[in-house]
Formats: C-alpha cells, structure tokens, sequence
C-alpha cells in the first residue's frame, strides 16, 4: 500500500492528471463553505458515484469541473472504479469498504489541501 506522498508523486509523472488545478471559483466556493462541509460532500459523492461495486455510469460519472471534489477526483484517480483499479489496484465488481472510501476522502482533501496552500 502507498502512502498519499507515494502517490502525489507517481501522479505527478501524468500529464493527463497534472493539468488540473482548482480555480479562482472553487477557491472561493471553499472558502465559503469550509473544508469541514468539502469534506462532507467528498464523502457523499464517494459513497453514491464511486462506492457501489457497479456505480450507475463508470467512466462518465464524476463531472470535469463544478466542485472542488470533482477536480480533485480527476487529479487523484478516483473518479471511476476503472482509475481506482488502474493506479491502486481496488478491484472493480466490488463495493468500496467504509475504510476503502474514507483514505479516498483522506486523499481528496490532502490534494485540495495541497492545492490551496500552493495558490495562496
């Protein structure tokens, strides 16, 4: 198992990944609300997009931008089961564990976190 640092930096070696970047919008959006509710809607939009062992459109379920989540998910590789069983390895066909989407939350929100202390 990586730790998040292990994976900042094999996604960093991905030009696909690498092009995403919160913007002026979602860092005000942040702002406003907090990271506590972020964190709140990370964990909604992972137990219902992402969770379910046959998540309802796989692949195309997790929009490319309209929350900070959703960039942070495309920047990570947990935006489908087929990213999450290509770069770590979480089979698909089976349900996320409570465990399983909480590190994934972890992991969103360290990106986020990274994000906003580099941008300011």
């Amino acid at each position: 198992m990586q730790t998040k640092e292990q994976a900042f930096e094999k996604l960093a070696r991905s030009r696909f990944r690498m092009r995403f970047h919160l913007g002026e919008k979602d860092l005000q959006y942040i702002d406003e609300k907090g990271m506590e509710v972020i964190r709140s809607h990370a964990a909604d939009f992972i137990a219902v997009k992402l969770a379910p062992a046959f998540p309802k459109n796989d692949g195309k379920q997790t929009p490319m931008r309209g929350h900070p989540v959703f960039i942070a998910q495309h920047a990570c590789a947990c935006c489908c089961r087929g990213c999450l069983e290509k770069w770590y390895h979480v089979p698909q066909g089976v349900e996320l564990t409570a465990d399983q989407q909480r590190r994934i939350v972890d992991f969103l929100m360290a990106w986020i976190d990274r994000e906003i202390k580099e941008r300011r």
